[in-house]
């Protein structure tokens, strides 16, 4: 992988306008509904959950973001200390440059920051395809990573110039991976979303977690053209394509597969709304990077513990003492949500 690409991708999301326009996550169609005796303390409130064997001391994730540059170095430490002071959940960003340069393993190397959280590594499908599985074994190993995110991106590889268009392999290939990593393989799309059809077929192969990434937050198609020269205010379809995050939730939630809701999550009342739509845990990338971008470390800090204050809020608010009893909560879903809800599920 061009590390020029690399570069380009952590500079155009940092400072210029990556994000879905006309389309939104639709978590604004999903209303928690108020829970005026809420019979709870917040000092009572508890956010902790489990997540890849490991306890989080919130249902949160900061997804993946970067690797295999100097710049990423710096990030990805300071992003491991947040989630290792805050007891969350961490993403790596793509091993692929260390598939072809195992020197640059420093920059995903930060184990040491964060001994008690769970760690991602992560590796694209059509490069996992292309490669030794041993290889990609080893990519989890050297970082002693809990598990491995297996990204799925045709939108943003169709857009690159150099993108791969080869999506033959996906299935035989996650199949060999959960039998050489079982129980510890998640896969997430980039932004566009799982339907229901897809997390059937990658529960069959032996997957147990999901990242939705749905649509609504950053819009990886976008991303390639723009670094590609395109006008910042221009906007082509494939820009806005994909399945909104609150669409993709409901879509795989009822298959028992450990979720991550990803995709436009911007504040702790949009975890909540993840968890309540069926979501483990919720995942957050481009806001953690501007405020890495704004402050470093500080300012990453500042920014979680603003999300993890404002759920523990909005736990109150409906009356949910601790995580169990927020994803019992039933809210009223209403808009365009509710479209794609009944016209899916005459299907």
């Amino acid at each position: 992988m061009s590390q020029g690409r690399k570069a380009d991708h952590l500079r155009i999301c940092a400072e210029m306008d990556v994000e879905f326009r006309r389309q939104s996550t639709w978590l604004e169609h999903v209303r928690l509904v108020h829970a005026a005796l809420a019979e709870v303390s917040r000092d009572e409130i508890s956010t902790e959950t489990r997540f890849l064997g490991r306890r989080l001391r919130a249902p949160l994730m900061i997804t993946a973001i970067s690797g295999g540059l100097r710049e990423a170095q710096a990030l990805n430490r300071d992003l491991a200390r947040a989630a290792q002071e805050l007891g969350l959940a961490f993403g790596l960003g793509s091993q692929r440059p260390m598939l072809e340069d195992p020197g640059l393993i420093g920059s995903y190397a930060v184990r040491r920051y964060a001994p008690d959280i769970p760690i991602l590594g992560n590796i694209g499908l059509q490069q996992a395809a292309h490669s030794d599985l041993l290889d990609i074994v080893k990519l989890v190993q050297s970082v002693a990573a809990d598990g491995l995110a297996v990204h799925l991106n045709p939108a943003q590889e169709l857009t690159q110039r150099e993108g791969d268009t080869d999506f033959s392999a996906g299935i035989k290939t996650l199949r060999g991976l959960t039998k050489r990593l079982p129980h510890r393989i998640l896969v997430k799309e980039t932004g566009c979303g799982i339907s229901r059809d897809t997390a059937r077929i990658l529960r069959s192969a032996g997957v147990d977690y999901l990242d939705v990434a749905g649509a609504g937050g950053t819009s990886w198609p976008r991303v390639e053209n723009l670094r590609k020269g395109a006008d910042p205010a221009g906007r082509t379809w494939i820009d806005e394509w994909g399945i909104p995050t609150a669409a993709s939730l409901w879509e795989v939630a009822p298959l028992g597969l450990q979720i991550v809701g990803s995709g436009g999550i911007r504040s702790g009342l949009d975890v909540a709304k993840c968890l309540v739509l069926g979501a483990d845990a919720a995942g957050m990338a481009l806001p953690v990077l501007r405020a890495w971008r704004r402050g470093g470390y500080g300012a990453v800090l500042s920014c979680l513990q603003d999300v993890i204050a404002e759920l523990k809020t909005v736990m109150l608010l409906v009356g949910a003492r601790d995580i169990p009893a927020l994803k019992k909560h039933r809210p009223v879903i209403t808009g365009q949500l509710r479209e794609w809800i009944d016209n899916r599920s005459r299907k």
